[in-house]
């Protein structure tokens, strides 16, 4: 199972699932995150909790902990 933060920087993978409930699943919706939206990891922080994700021709900026929940095609 691929999930969001196993993709590397540049590469492109569509979103097949997310493994969130509640007001959590519903921010990552109103984002635009829903199954077959192609997302593109284009920085990673120094820190490495976050990654700046393209989605939409938008930058979002996620945790570590919540892409491991966005499962990936």
């Amino acid at each position: 199972m691929k999930t969001l933060a196993d993709i590397r920087i540049n590469d492109i993978s569509a979103v097949k699932n997310l493994n969130f409930t509640g007001s959590k699943k519903r921010r990552l919706i109103d984002l635009g995150i829903i199954p077959g939206t192609k997302i593109q990891p284009v920085f990673k922080s120094p820190s490495g909790n976050l990654t700046a994700y393209s989605i939409r021709k938008s930058i979002i900026a996620i945790r570590c902990e919540d892409a491991k929940n966005i499962i990936m095609s």
